[in-house]
């Protein structure tokens, strides 16, 4: 096999009979919405094409930014939140060595924008003082308080550790191409700059510069994956909406038949940071209108000895979609043990990996067995091409899902409300009424 691969038959099964095969037109009345640039939020859709208009001379511009970058510094400090952040940290993650933190070896690339934790940004700033760092800063505005935090403390740290003039070459702005303090302050101290696409939401970001450049300055090969993205976008596109429609008709017909909770299951330690690109992209888009699935993720089998419990005999609401790895870098066999004191004897000679597929097997047996539907992603291998296949059809899948629920899979109105909150909290110029009918709450 050398695609990903869709297997809905144990989530489907359990249904009432025709409950599956009546959606079939909303389905594709929702992909067809999509592809047409009909539907709600259709401002936002630049990500459909995204893979195949993406020109080769950004991916080699994007290359040679992070070969200047990879030369000049030890670190590089991302900084953004959402989906300036989930994208390239879940590609990273798949695809590093796991114990590349402790190597010390090429450039490492680090996190920051992604919350308010003093400590957290206390302890990298000490980090960072003996080491050689930039900074890939990515926001559209440049004014959201997360990002803004660390970049205006990690720029103040960089240009006194290195002189401004220096840092401005260590300095690079993914953001808006006119407007926007980010953009403003790009022009005048002349950083190197990336566009982010009106047309394309944070969260479906991960293949424009966003995710491009901090991945390609990890030393992985962004072109594979944006052609893995395009053999996707051409597989969907292309046949109707393909494994993308079965998936979405899949998840809202068990939504539709009281499964309200959906868990991403991985059984590959790598992919945990994937899961957590996966509840933004899903629970951002969907969650509105008092409806929506809410997405959860597991790591097994470590969650099986905790959440698995729950899975097996807790409520039926929920169920489940396993991203299955069928290839493995690397071969661990599993030795023999004369005094076999563990009794482990009767898998000696055995890959630990095939070890682990008959966990996964026993597990999923165990859970449809229990009540839980599983819907089945198999994936050849941790690699740049099936990951850009994987994010392409989590996306188009997304957008038509949420087409087929009735609301706007691009806009995120609730995310909104903590911010106001807090600017009044803080008291923000601008809002002295809001500020006032807080404190009168208190």
């Amino acid at each position: 096999m050398d695609k990903i691969e869709l297997h809905i038959e144990n989530a489907v099964s359990g249904l009432k009979p025709g409950a599956f095969d009546s959606l079939a037109p909303v389905a594709q009345d929702a992909f067809n919405t999509l592809v047409s640039g009909n539907g709600a939020g259709n401002d936002f859709l630049g990500w459909v094409k995204l893979p195949t208009e993406t020109p080769h001379e950004l991916i080699a511009d994007i290359n040679a930014t992070a070969k200047s970058l990879r030369e000049k510094c030890q670190t590089v400090v991302a900084v953004g939140i959402g989906g300036s952040y989930l994208g390239a940290k879940a590609v990273i993650e798949a695809l590093s060595d796991s114990f590349a933190a402790y190597r010390h070896e090429g450039c490492e690339v680090l996190f920051a924008g992604q919350n308010i934790g003093e400590d957290y940004l206390y302890e990298l700033s000490d980090y960072l003082k003996n080491r050689q760092f930039g900074i890939v800063v990515i926001s559209k505005s440049g004014t959201t308080t997360e990002p803004a935090i660390a970049f205006r403390l990690l720029k103040e740290q960089l240009e006194k550790q290195v002189g401004r003039q220096e840092a401005a070459q260590r300095i690079v702005a993914i953001t808006d191409e006119k407007k926007g303090a980010l953009r403003s302050l790009a022009n005048e101290e002349g950083y190197k700059t990336y566009i982010i696409p009106d047309n394309v939401g944070g969260r479906f970001s991960v293949l424009t510069p966003v995710g491009l450049l901090p991945i390609a300055v990890a030393g992985f090969d962004i072109e594979a994956l944006v052609c893995g993205a395009a053999r996707m976008q051409h597989a969907t596109l292309n046949n109707q909406g393909g494994i993308a429609l079965t998936y979405a008709q899949t998840r809202n017909a068990l939504y539709q038949a009281g499964k309200k909770i959906e868990i991403l299951v991985n059984y590959n330690p790598k992919l945990h940071f994937f899961g957590e690109w996966w509840k933004q992209l899903y629970g951002e888009s969907e969650g509105k209108d008092h409806k929506g699935i809410y997405p959860a993720a597991v790591d097994f089998s470590t969650d099986l000895h905790s959440m698995g419990q729950w899975i097996q005999e807790g409520e039926r609401t929920i169920f489940e979609t396993v991203i299955s790895v069928l290839g493995q870098q690397h071969s661990v066999v599993i030795p023999t043990d004369d005094s076999n004191l563990d009794g482990l004897n009767y898998i000696a000679g055995k890959r630990v990996d095939e070890v682990n597929k008959m966990a996964e097997l026993g597990t999923r047996i165990a859970h449809v067995d229990g009540g839980v539907p599983n819907i089945r992603i198999t994936v050849p291998a941790l690699r740049e091409d099936y990951l850009g296949e994987l994010i392409y059809f989590f996306e188009a899948a997304c957008g038509i899902s949420g087409y087929i629920l009735g609301v706007n899979p691009f806009n995120q109105p609730g995310v909104e409300f903590y911010k106001r909150n807090m600017f009044a909290l803080l008291e923000k110029p601008g809002y002295e009424a809001e500020t006032a009918a807080i404190k009168a709450k208190l």
